[in-house]
């Protein structure tokens, strides 16, 4: 790639990134930008992927996050900008384009060399998709009760299972109501 291509797609990704860095969201999500929204999404599809269960993006882990990022994660506001900016300068630089658009090989290596390069900002996502995707659906993730269902928590009759302190065992009750 060119140098004048370079400035250029670089220039492009970094504008739609830096749309978000205002103090309030200007598109469907309460902290992030749309452009970082997608960049997360992509990210988080990194540590989770769709195999017969649905990828973390599509169990909601990214509306996991942005809700938290108002709330819980407040003090992580400026590591996301931060690492999803850097996400997105490393795509251009490795391959030209977002990160988002990067072939799978491409998002891998990028993955990890953000990882490398910032281990504070790739053990948040990594925790916090983690969080989103197993924790209660009540705080925005694990839409469906997505990771639920694939763990055998959920009968066939849509009841929570968990385990009863007391006894050790499995047994059935209402799902929680909030």
């Amino acid at each position: 790639m060119d140098r004048r291509n370079f400035i250029g797609a670089t220039s492009a990704a970094l504008a739609g990134i830096s749309t978000g860095c205002g103090a309030h969201s200007t598109g469907t999500w309460r902290f992030l930008s749309d452009a970082e929204a997608h960049t997360l999404s992509a990210l988080c599809d990194q540590i989770i992927p769709a195999d017969q269960y649905p990828s973390a993006s599509q169990a909601g882990v990214v509306n996991y996050i942005d809700l938290q990022l108002t709330h819980r994660f407040h003090k992580y506001q400026s590591a996301y900008r931060r690492g999803l900016r850097r996400a997105e300068e490393l795509a251009v630089s490795r391959c030209g384009q977002s990160f988002t658009l990067a072939h799978a090989e491409e998002r891998t290596e990028i993955v990890q060399r953000l990882e490398h390069e910032d281990g504070r900002f790739f053990d948040l996502l990594l925790a916090h998709s983690l969080q989103g995707y197993y924790g209660s659906p009540r705080h925005g993730g694990n839409r469906d009760a997505t990771s639920w269902r694939m763990l055998g928590l959920f009968s066939a009759a849509g009841q929570v299972l968990h385990s009863s302190h007391s006894s050790g065992l499995c047994r059935e009750s209402e799902p929680e109501v909030t």
